[in-house]
């Protein structure tokens, strides 16, 4: 079952098959003005015109496809703290107290995430519970380092290590020798999250155009972006495509990187075979490079995701291709049925930092980007701090994350991902070592 990574429509996935049907909205046709335009329909673009909207900036956002139809509306739904990747190498940039902001923002992105379902009674199906699972004894301590890291800086969410003896409690799977449990973080349903900020940005009156994608950028004050068939006038442009960016912006372009992620969902097994795989209804994520990370939808099927390719193509039967790591974690699904596979590509850079700036030489073109695999929790949180900063309010949060550099990667669009697939199949083969 090939997944149409580039068609326009939905991903045949479980979660376009149980969202509810999204109201058509227009193509941008002629010239329209507006003091801020978005280029991505995913969380990043349509947060911003949540934050925007409601700051009382007339919004224009252009998706070229529909909205949540990338990693938005496709990803594994797993709403975990923490932003980027050993954030500790950042010391001697930003300092101890700039670093421990950092971590900081990592707690504060999945708040500003349940605030917003909250506040807008989305249904988006929330469960609250993740475990992080060690497939080796060296990865508990890592644990122990982790727990005692939030609790200083006042997680107020309940942890809770496990040794190898207790993993029935939130596994049904012998492959895992301890786990930390957070229960401050969890999973949900994306793209139903995805298509009810949509209803949310445009109750605020922001104005959103599907199937218009971004042909070309006019730089200046104001700015122009075209699409095929119109274009719109700006005071400030947002890019917020991500993976998707394609060659719109080149510049941005070399700073991530695209690479494909996968999911099957299998058929529904019932209520009582479902707890036995995951008893407490937890998100679950293993620590390998190529992880595994699974969960149960509200109708209680086994959502499987994981492996990791930067060669641009998918599998060319990605139920297949996932069904054999489905089985080595639950050999006791060797009955189940798979009734969906789907992938999509997330945006990775080079630090594994979330993105956020401005175009050097452009003051009024900002971006956020390369969330690298914390896509549904850093989204939320850089379109929250790019609004503070385009408002005029704290920009300390926006700046932080800035002042990072961020490396383009080497080889050019066509020799870059061979490059970074070398880098991360040396990685796996040191964790086999």
């Amino acid at each position: 079952m090939p997944t149409p990574t580039h068609s326009r429509e939905h991903a045949p996935s479980w979660y376009a098959a149980s969202a509810a049907p999204a109201p058509a909205r227009p193509s941008l046709e002629g010239e329209v003005v507006a003091d801020v335009c978005i280029v991505g329909g995913g969380y990043t673009g349509l947060n911003c015109a949540i934050e925007l909207a409601r700051r009382g900036y007339a919004v224009v956002l252009l998706e070229a496809r529909l909205l949540g139809w990338g990693a938005s509306g496709r990803n594994g739904g797993q709403l975990i703290r923490g932003v980027g990747h050993d954030i500790e190498r950042f010391l001697p940039l930003l300092g101890a107290d700039g670093v421990r902001r950092l971590k900081r923002y990592g707690l504060e992105a999945v708040e500003l995430v349940r605030r917003r379902i909250d506040e807008f009674a989305i249904d988006c199906d929330l469960r609250w519970g993740y475990c992080d699972l060690a497939n080796r004894p060296e990865h508990l301590d890592g644990f122990r380092r982790a727990r005692d890291e939030l609790l200083e800086l006042g997680y107020r969410h309940e942890l809770r290590l496990l040794q190898a003896g207790e993993m029935h409690r939130v596994v049904g799977s012998t492959r895992y020798c301890g786990g930390l449990i957070d229960m401050g973080s969890g999973h949900l349903h994306p793209l139903k999250l995805a298509l009810g900020e949509a209803r949310v940005a445009e109750r605020l009156g922001a104005r959103l155009f599907e199937r218009s994608a971004a042909t070309r950028i006019d730089y200046g004050a104001p700015v122009r972006v075209h699409t095929a068939r119109g274009a719109v006038r700006a005071e400030r442009l947002i890019l917020a495509c991500n993976a998707y960016l394609d060659g719109l912006q080149p510049w941005l372009s070399g700073k991530v990187l695209p690479a494909g992620s996968y999911i099957v969902a299998t058929e529904p097994l019932g209520e009582a075979r479902a707890r036995q795989l995951i008893p407490e209804d937890m998100a679950l994520c293993d620590q390998r490079v190529a992880l595994d990370y699974f969960r149960l939808s509200a109708d209680r099927r086994l959502l499987f995701g994981g492996a990791c390719h930067y060669s641009g193509r998918d599998p060319a039967d990605i139920a297949a291709y996932m069904r054999p790591k489905l089985l080595r974690v639950f050999p006791q699904l060797a009955d189940a049925r798979i009734d969906y596979a789907w992938g999509g590509m997330i945006g990775i850079g080079a630090n594994r930092l979330p993105q956020l700036g401005r175009l050097p030489g452009q003051a009024n073109v900002w971006y956020a980007q390369a969330y690298a695999g914390h896509g549904l929790n850093a989204t939320h949180l850089a379109a929250e701090l790019l609004a503070r900063a385009i408002h005029g309010e704290d920009a300390s949060g926006f700046e932080l994350f800035a002042a990072v550099p961020h490396p383009t990667f080497p080889g050019g669009p066509l020799l870059r991902a061979p490059l970074l697939a070398l880098g991360m199949l040396w990685e796996r083969l040191k964790e086999r070592l």
